[in-house]
């Protein structure tokens, strides 16, 4: 989520008190996992995610 907030790995490492080394595996790790190139389509995925969840809630 907070990828897709457009934190960078910098900030996300210091609000999960990890290093932003250990960030920059994590995010590569899920590019490689949904065959991703750019950390924009992790948000977009997540909004399209969020969106579903809100539907279900809705519907």
């Amino acid at each position: 989520k907070l990828v897709a907030e457009g934190l960078p790995n910098k900030e996300i490492a210091g609000r999960l008190v990890i290093s932003p080394r250990t960030v920059e595996t994590h995010v590569q790790n899920i590019l490689t996992k949904f065959g991703f190139t750019s950390r924009a389509q992790i948000v977009r995925l997540f909004a399209t995610q969020e969106t579903a969840l809100e539907s279900d809630r809705i519907g």
